[in-house]
């Protein structure tokens, strides 16, 4: 039986609270139900990594791991990109930013498979060079909604996938409906990435490295959340496994990583109208145009998610892509 894949999950913080009543004054590091059974539903062993301030630490534990994935959550500082927050409530997390940068360099370093989740895919753009909107209604406002508080990820909204894209493989190219709970985005496109998909409105929802030996993929949606539910009532684990819209992301993304450590690589992506660019040194993002493409409420997080779940609508071709990121 082939070994599986070990697949580490940054964790999400709740900082100390002298007024909270359970865990009184203590920091908690924790992990989403649906995001552990999607990965553990594709064949791979999900490991929270917990924020233990030590740099070595955390490159030990990527170096011990097969693939990694950022998950979503709070939003990133625009202090990690240059800008001062545009109001107190958009201010971010940058104790969780240092903690996720910390587990990227190790991922470059050790050539790992990388998929970026949500603010996962944010904060790898800023990891690069990139930069973000603080709050798209006030700095981007158009046609269509990226976050809705009362119907959270039962929200969506197109998005189209380019051909030959890392995506295109998993869900096909063309437009599909996801979910969507954040309220930053990408404003300017780090060099190491491509776009591969973008809302109606022309957001970057998508991207890949554009380096095709480099396996980094990142959307703003979450797949985890992509698969069929009853409405209003938790899914156990066995039902969130067996999701298959969402664990095709998952299986996919494993697919791209060796068990036993070593750096895959894939064919460059079809897409002819990006040339691959090297991700370092990464230009400023002050020197560098908008990342929109031209195309047809604050919250203290994008995708701190409520209890409720909703059905999703995807492609059912899409069963099997975190592992085919890690195989």
């Amino acid at each position: 039986m082939p070994a599986r894949l070990r697949v580490g999950i940054s964790c999400s913080i709740f900082h100390a609270d002298p007024e909270r009543e359970v865990f009184r004054g203590k920091t908690l590091h924790y992990g989403e139900e649906e995001f552990c059974a999607m990965v553990a539903g594709a064949g791979g062993l999900p490991y929270i990594i917990p924020d233990l301030k030590d740099r070595s630490t955390l490159a030990a534990f990527v170096a011990d791991l097969d693939a990694l994935i950022l998950s979503g959550g709070a939003d990133v500082s625009p202090r990690a990109y240059g800008e001062a927050p545009l109001r107190p409530e958009w201010a971010g997390d940058p104790i969780r930013d240092a903690y996720e940068r910390a587990l990227l360099d190790a991922a470059f370093a050790h050539q790992r498979p990388i998929l970026a989740v949500c603010r996962g895919i944010q904060l790898l753009n800023v990891a690069l060079g990139g930069a973000l909107y603080q709050d798209l209604p006030s700095q981007r406002p158009g046609p269509i909604a990226h976050r809705d508080n009362h119907r959270y990820d039962d929200h969506d909204h197109p998005v189209t996938i380019a051909e030959g894209s890392w995506l295109a493989g998993v869900y096909g190219p063309g437009e599909h409906t996801v979910n969507s709970v954040h309220h930053q985005g990408i404003r300017v496109l780090a060099e190491g990435l491509r776009a591969s998909a973008w809302a109606s409105d022309g957001l970057i929802e998508g991207v890949e490295a554009a380096d095709p030996a480099r396996l980094w993929v990142g959307v703003q949606w979450h797949p985890e959340w992509l698969g069929p539910s009853t409405r209003g009532a938790r899914r156990g684990p066995a039902a969130i496994a067996s999701s298959p819209p969402s664990s095709r992301v998952f299986e996919r993304a494993g697919a791209g990583a060796e068990p036993a450590g070593e750096p895959a690589s894939r064919p460059a992506p079809k897409r002819a109208d990006q040339a691959g660019r090297a991700p370092s040194p990464p230009a400023r993002a002050a020197d560098r145009p908008r990342a929109d493409a031209p195309g047809p409420g604050p919250s203290p997080g994008d995708d701190q998610r409520d209890t409720s779940a909703a059905d999703r609508r995807a492609p059912a071709s899409a069963r099997g892509a975190v592992l085919s990121c890690a195989r």
